[in-house]
């Protein structure tokens, strides 16, 4: 959001609170949470969504209001995370007075009676908005700063969701358990004119991840991909180190269509496969010996089956999703477009290696 005058939010309070800390987590959805579940609370709705569960659209210089709850006394910071990636810092602000909430009740920025006002401005696309509540107040020099004394909001150095919560985790990770919470608010910046097109926002919680739609790379995540013609596509998130992340998504014209991947668990290679038997006795101790005495092992003949298909169908445009070693071979799992291919290699009788190839297509009609 670009707004005409932008805002953040500061929530504080002095109350009991646990000495143990809590680690923040990175999270696609919520950009940053507290694993902890503390039992302070704070939710975060923009004007045209009072619930809090969906995606309003706001026209370019269209005016929006953002408001907050916490149920403890508070100090709320807000913070909204642009489709192109650039964050600005809606409170604290030098405009506003004071950004601490009393509990249990509702503040909204700006005021009614305020000076100022918020204006939706550009890119299009989807934005969040993070409040991050704390009982004491947090220090975000390293997040934010006013660059001159005429400046009326602080200029925040992070960029993008992930740069955003990376730099937030510094920020809380000495605090105290319970003594921090956040909420996430989503809104969509529509074009003035009707459109035919829709465009996609993925977020993930981890850096370095990447998106394909329809089979063609689109870039990387947690940003918002616009001019994508209306319709239903598979969708393809890769990270480094993770298992890949297939889902359909539906592209709708003159919307944002949202995905948010958690990445949970790294992936960890199949290991290396057990030296096999040839079915003869005098080969297999052959091949011991010449492994013994040059450090290798026979080349398994079902592994080498399995990497000439898996070779030829990826020359044919499928991707490796996953291999798994099985006790007489190998399986394995391509994809390309709405195709998925299992290719099942084993080893048979009689020094045999059979291959198999199936494949499922789906069709939308």
């Amino acid at each position: 959001m670009k707004t005409t005058l932008t805002a953040l939010l500061a929530l504080g309070t002095v109350a009991q609170i646990s000495t143990a800390s809590a680690a923040p987590k990175i999270s696609a959805q919520s950009i940053i949470v507290n694993p902890a579940q503390p039992d302070l609370n704070v939710s975060v709705r923009v004007n045209k969504d009072t619930t809090g569960a969906q995606n309003p659209a706001y026209r370019i210089d269209e005016r929006i209001s953002i408001s907050t709850t916490v149920n403890r006394d508070a100090y709320v910071y807000l913070f909204n995370v642009n489709p192109d990636g650039s964050v600005d810092q809606v409170l604290p602000n030098r405009l506003s007075g004071e950004n601490f909430v009393k509990a249990n009740t509702t503040t909204t920025f700006p005021a009614a009676d305020a000076n100022f006002t918020y204006t939706v401005g550009g890119p299009i696309g989807q934005n969040k908005v993070l409040a991050l509540a704390s009982l004491t107040p947090l220090n975000l020099d390293q997040i934010s700063s006013f660059k001159t004394a005429q400046d009326q909001f602080a200029t925040v150095t992070a960029k993008g969701q992930d740069g955003l919560a990376q730099a937030l985790s510094i920020v809380v990770t000495p605090l105290p358990q319970n003594s921090w919470v956040s909420d996430t608010a989503f809104y969509t910046v529509a074009a003035q004119n009707p459109v035919t097109t829709g465009s996609l926002f993925v977020g993930t919680n981890v850096s370095g991840a990447t998106v394909t739609l329809n089979g063609q790379r689109l870039g990387g995540a947690n940003v918002t991909y616009s001019n994508l013609r209306a319709g239903t596509y598979p969708v393809r998130v890769q990270a480094p180190g993770y298992s890949d992340y297939t889902t359909t998504v539906t592209i709708r014209a003159g919307g944002t269509t949202n995905v948010n991947v958690e990445f949970a668990q790294a992936f960890t290679p199949a290991p290396a496969p057990a030296p096999v038997s040839t079915g003869n006795n005098v080969l297999d101790f052959i091949g011991t010996l010449l492994g013994a005495i040059t450090n290798t092992q026979m080349q398994d003949p079902a592994r080498s089956a399995y990497d000439r298909k898996v070779s030829d169908l990826q020359a044919q445009g499928y991707g490796l999703q996953q291999t798994r070693q099985t006790n007489t071979g190998f399986v394995g799992t391509l994809a390309k477009g709405g195709s998925t291919v299992t290719v099942t290699v084993d080893r048979g009788a009689n020094r045999t290696v059979r291959v198999n190839v199936s494949e499922t297509t789906t069709y939308r009609y």
